[in-house]
């Protein structure tokens, strides 16, 4: 046959998605559904650019088409479609499919074709194949034709001979999908390598791309958090993350809370949707042994990798970790989980009780008297498939279980293990004190406190020194968020070491050591909790400096030097507690082990920090207070969500701020937090403030001052200051007596580094004797953030330019937006008062340089003057450089005389009287 040529048009963009519902963009529906949306709308969302990649080499004057290879469920089909989708009607398109057992099956992805032919053309191979190109060029009926091949990796010798002819005749040309283009047959390869056939390969989404299509998709903010989550529980395939967000919003646990989408609780696939139809595919596709260890692993979560190869042999686990069904980690232990995390979640829903007992009873090391030789995550792994068989753990295992899921911030699975210990138990008063853990981390005090008091008497009086001490720090760590409780805490601790001495001579003495030491920390914790840093000051040095306490408890002094730097932090000495913080850092390496130390240490580090003006800093220091999230996939994520936030508001960026803020919004609202909410709203109030919104800001400032209640002072203090910000940026008179009075109070109590911060806040409009105060105070405290103080009361005192441009090049060095833009305008209307013009306009230069990231200025100049014009701006900058005024009429295409009026305008404005003073002011 002749090579019929296909003159093939251009094809610019694939078919756009849906529009989103209309109504999307209403505010607090957190009941609203998705957006409807077509089947492929996501994937054309993410595959846009490949569609076109696509269509690009469909196009191609020499080509006979394009291969689209990728992992399974990147969307290599829908992208297929879409791209043939985008010719329209002009294009008769014929979709093939080859069989999974398309090697045993004669034209097996053209049998329907087949069926279709007279007898006469089944007679031989080359009947079929005329036959077949007859039929095909009628239907297309004079259109060019495209043929879309999924799954060719398992075509057919047959049906790749009658295509490779409709290639090669130019009868059609061919998209083709397969997971590696040596999956292909060899001629089609060859085609490839050849360079007739392209290939578009396709990469699994990231992060970023699959926060893009949820935001695209969804209408709404989806916070980085979730966008992660979701990511990494699909592994970048479109196509599974709508399957998932549309079963996620059909339960009701993915909700629109304000303007952000947020879940409720943790992803639990069902199946009950399209995903389910997805998994029975491949699990269809699976051999029966391979089947088995996806039953295990969706029951264990993870496994370590000798203990599966013991059970179903090295070869097999090296095939299913080949085809990326397992993933096996890089550490020591080699803990294997399943390739797909969804994939898990759902066949652990069908598994009967029978079925997932009969599969627990064939792991070694799952029987109870070998579980004191499992790490932390068989451990979590044995107590999570136990509770799926509706079973109790054995007391012993489920307060080792609960432990370990309150250190990983798991706070309901924690309650879930606890529940199986019995008040019989010994392990009963632990046990309650790990459910008094878990439900203060889901900001439940009260039922923290109900867990605690739980504990019989008889119980508490049979404790060990140790174990009553513990059980004395979690007392009073529940009271402290307890209004009528708070101020019982020293006397309970009074109690609590009276009853030390009480215990007879027989007594450990090392146990009895470290119980004091224990209370010793609970007292400093509390007092920082309640903010009253200075009565301890001495004796947290005393404590992290106590090397006899090692021998007890080698943990005492790095806890007490970790509150110690906070105190420091807090009471003026930046710099010592920055030095602490770097002592800290370096011995936590030792301590890798310790539950909750490293959390600690960064979330206290990121306040030092954050207070000291070091807020790039403190965002950087988050990282380490990450492991917050553990073991839930949510967990934790609003309070990182709600630091960055807040350090940005403290520089001035309100406009980076707020995704974050209302991200952490969100969540709080739908799992609220104890105190951080209130700290939320007045952020949010703060950055809207700092945008120029003052409609947003009033509204999250009311919601602020409706969520008061108790808190951590750190947390209290700070959405206090939030609010009297906004309040001062909205205009309230009195925001800035109560900033003045915050600071004369802080003050009295030796909190200098508060202080500081409320003064620098409260004298945008200062007088005399606030910046009096403030000098004074700024001279209390250390560090660069308290010498930008000093400065900008020293120059708004004596009303000086230079010295408020001194004060804003600090603020620059700091990243401090917002305080920049007020010394840069104080400094500006200094200079124009004092006829500086030469300062005045530096100023000016840097107020308009900050215009983007401040659009609301704290201060807004009184008299901006007639300064310099575009063009005069641009003659002058020419000038100063040494160009005459003929070149500079040439350059820019005016008269010299032109020019020469210019120049004297900007002599006069800049009150200079020569060329080379320009230079340097421009």
């Amino acid at each position: 046959m002749s090579r019929d040529t296909l003159n093939w048009g251009d094809v610019s963009v694939t078919v756009p998605p849906a529009p989103a519902r209309a109504g999307a963009a209403s505010g607090d529906d957190r009941g609203a559904a998705a957006p409807s949306a077509g089947r492929h709308s996501w994937s054309g969302l993410a595959r846009g650019a490949d569609a076109d990649r696509v269509v690009r080499a469909l196009t191609a004057p020499e080509g006979m088409g394009v291969v689209i290879t990728g992992d399974r469920g990147v969307g290599k089909s829908l992208v297929g479609r879409s791209a043939i989708a985008a010719f329209g009607a002009d294009v008769y398109t014929l979709q093939l499919r080859s069989p999974g057992n398309g090697t045993a099956t004669p034209y097996g992805c053209l049998s329907f074709t087949l069926a279709r032919l007279p007898q006469s053309s089944l007679g031989s191979p080359t009947a079929i194949l005329h036959g077949i190109t007859s039929l095909i060029r009628d239907d297309a009926a004079g259109r060019k034709c495209v043929i879309l091949l999924d799954n060719a990796g398992a075509l057919d010798e047959q049906s790749t001979g009658v295509l490779l002819n409709l290639l090669q005749t130019g009868t059609a040309r061919l998209v083709a999908t397969a997971q590696r283009t040596t999956d292909l047959p060899p001629d089609f390869y060859w085609l490839i390598t050849s360079g007739q056939l392209a290939e578009v390969r396709l990469s699994a989404m990231t992060e970023l791309e699959t926060r893009k299509v949820l935001q695209a998709a969804l209408g709404h903010r989806v916070s980085t958090a979730l966008a992660s989550q979701l990511h990494e529980l699909v592994g970048g395939s479109p196509t599974l993350l709508q399957a998932v967000v549309s079963e996620q919003i059909e339960r009701g646990n993915l909700v629109l809370a304000g303007s952000v989408w947020t879940l409720v609780d943790e992803v639990v696939l069902d199946g009950r949707t399209a995903l389910e139809d997805i998994v029975r595919a491949r699990y269809a596709r699976e051999s029966p042994e391979a089947r088995e260890v996806i039953e295990v692993l969706s029951c264990a979560r993870s496994m370590s990798l000798s203990r599966l190869a013991r059970m179903y042999g090295p070869s097999l686990i090296a095939d299913m970790e080949e085809a990326g069904q397992i993933v096996v980690d890089r550490t020591d232990r080699h803990f294997v989980t399943l390739g797909d995390r969804y994939l898990g979640d759902i066949v652990r829903n069908w598994l009967s009780v029978e079925r997932r007992l009969e599969l627990r009873d064939k792991v070694p090391g799952h029987r109870e008297e070998e579980l004191g030789e499992l790490t932390v995550q068989d451990l979590l792994a044995y107590a999570a498939w136990t509770l799926d068989c509706n079973a109790e753990l054995a007391p012993a295992h489920a307060l080792a279980a609960a432990q370990a899921a309150v250190r990983l911030f798991d706070p309901k699975f924690a309650l879930k293990c606890a529940g199986s210990i019995r008040s019989r138990d010994r392990e009963w008063p632990e046990g309650q004190q790990q459910k008094a853990a878990a439900y203060l981390q889901l900001g439940l005090p009260l039922q923290a406190m109900s867990a605690l008091d739980d504990i019989s008497e008889a119980q508490l009086m049979a404790l060990p020194p140790r174990a009553f001490a513990n059980f004395i720090a979690s007392k009073a760590d529940c009271m402290a968020w307890l209004e009528d409780r708070s101020g019982k805490v020293p006397e309970l601790l009074r109690q609590a070491r009276l009853r030390l001495q009480e215990f007879g001579p027989d007594t450990e003495a090392d146990g009895l050591a470290c119980a004091g030491l224990c209370l010793e920390l609970c007292e400093f914790n509390y007092l920082s909790f309640i903010g009253d840093y200075a009565p301890m000051m001495q004796r947290l040095r005393d404590a992290a400096e106590n090397t006899a306490a090692d021998a007890v408890d080698p943990d005492f002094r790095l806890r007490a030097a970790i509150i110690l730097m906070e105190a420091l932090g807090m009471t003026g000495r930046e710099l010592e507690a920055r030095a602490v913080m770097r002592d800290i850092a370096g011995q936590l390496g030792e301590r890798a082990n310790v539950p909750r130390l490293r959390e600690n240490f960064a979330w206290r580090s990121f306040n030092v920090l954050l207070l000291a003006g070091q807020w790039r800093q403190s965002i950087d220091m988050l990282k380490d207070a990450s492991g917050r999230a553990g073991h839930g996939l949510h967990s934790g994520s609003a309070a990182t969500d709600l630091a960055v936030g807040l350090a940005y508001v403290y520089a001035g960026r309100g406009h980076l701020a707020l995704d974050p803020l209302l991200a952490a919004i969100a969540q709080l609202e739908v799992r609220p937090s104890l105190q951080s909410l209130r700290q939320a709203y007045a952020a949010a109030a703060f950055a809207y403030a700092q945008m120029g919104n003052s409609v947003q800001a009033t509204i999250y400032l009311d919601r602020a001052r409706s969520a008061d209640g108790p808190g951590r002072f750190v947390v209290s203090s700070s959405a206090d200051f939030c609010m009297d910000m906004a309040s001062r940026w909205l205009g309230d008179p009195d925001a800035k007596d109560r900033l003045v009075r915050a600071a004369e109070r802080y003050d009295r109590d030796g909190l200098y580094t508060l202080a500081g911060i409320s003064m620098l806040g409260a004298t945008v409009n200062g007088t005399v004797k606030d910046f009096l105060f403030m000098e004074e105070i700024a001279g209390r405290r250390q560090g660069q953030l308290a010498e930008l103080s000093r400065v900008v009361a020293v120059g708004s005192r004596k009303k000086d330019a230079e010295t408020m441009l001194d004060a804003a090049a600090l603020a620059a060095a700091l990243e401090l937006d917002a305080v920049q833009a007020r010394c840069a305008a104080l400094a500006f209307d200094f200079a124009r008062g004092s006829g500086q013009a030469s300062l005045a306009t530096a100023a000016h230069s840097m107020l308009e340089s900050l215009t983007d990231a401040v659009p609301s200025l704290p201060v807004v100049p009184r008299n901006k003057g007639p300064l310099l014009t575009d063009r005069e701006r641009q003659i002058a900058s020419l000038a100063g450089n040494g160009v005459t005024n003929k070149d500079i009429a040439q350059e820019i295409g005016i008269s010299v005389r032109t020019v020469e009026g210019h120049l004297y305008q900007v002599f006069t404005k800049l009150g200079v009287s020569s060329r080379s003073d320009l230079l340097g002011l421009i």
